[in-house]
């Protein structure tokens, strides 16, 4: 097997409000990380509807997108999935409130199309090194880009899990995408905050060069997080893109 995903309670939390996936067909893979928040157990709620509304249009997806028809297609289901969250919400008494953060990668054997809205990271494993795909919806990230507070500031500030973007709080939504050549890339990697939270970017990137079968990099990087504390739900998904390439259709 030449991807992985695995989401954990971690050491604190009751239950995992977090959801997501790695689901192929002819077209590619399409690899979910969705961190759901609020409510009683409606974070659960927002995680878990997202991924089966990704999974069920990627089971049905069968003609190959071009990148625009690819960003397209993500933006566009974002924002529908943004609209029966907020429905579901409303129309719920227990869900009021709820709402989930999203990454979501589209990996063909030409390009890796990638839409977030929130916390959760999409990565990058190159000849380069191991880059950060994704630019975190945090107050903290803002604080950082308008240069209120440093890096090293806000991987310990106070406030840095509050989001300023989710998907299920508003009609509004605003989704970042981007896109890359696939041969750029040995391994794409998905993640919660959950790990981010315990493990620095040189720890992730020191785990999925290992020797290690790639269902066990994933075990190892939840099993780090939960050792530093776990005080959040763990989820990763990792792709191996020589897969992907070497497939043609990935199917």
């Amino acid at each position: 097997m030449e991807f992985a995903f695995q989401t954990d309670s971690g050491m604190v939390r009751p239950h995992n409000e977090d959801s997501g996936g790695i689901f192929k067909n002819n077209v590619g893979i399409l690899a979910i990380v969705a961190d759901g928040m609020g409510g009683h157990q409606a974070g659960d709620v927002a995680s878990s509807m997202t991924t089966e509304y990704f999974r069920s249009l990627w089971e049905q997806k069968e003609e190959r997108m071009t990148i625009d028809e690819s960003e397209k297609w993500l933006i566009d289901h974002f924002n529908k999935i943004n609209e029966k969250l907020f429905q579901h919400a409303n129309e719920h008494e227990e869900c009021k409130g709820m709402g989930t953060t999203l990454v979501v990668a589209i990996c063909t054997n030409e390009y890796v199309s990638i839409a977030h809205i929130g916390d959760s990271r999409a990565y990058v494993q190159n000849q380069n090194g191991f880059q950060l795909k994704t630019n975190d919806h945090s107050l903290v990230q803002e604080l950082v880009n308008t240069g209120q507070i440093s890096e090293e500031e806000a991987e310990h500030h106070p406030r840095r899990n509050v989001i300023l973007r989710a998907l299920g709080t508003g009609l509004d939504i605003k989704v970042d995408v981007s896109t890359f050549q696939a041969d750029e890339s040995d391994y794409v990697f998905l993640c919660s905050d959950g790990l981010t939270d315990k493990l620095s970017k040189e720890d992730i990137a020191e785990q999925l060069q290992t020797n290690d079968e790639i269902q066990q990099k994933a075990n190892n990087l939840i099993q780090l997080a939960n050792e530093r504390g776990g005080e959040d739900n763990i989820t990763v998904a990792i792709i191996s893109m020589s897969l992907v390439r070497s497939d043609g259709s990935s199917s």
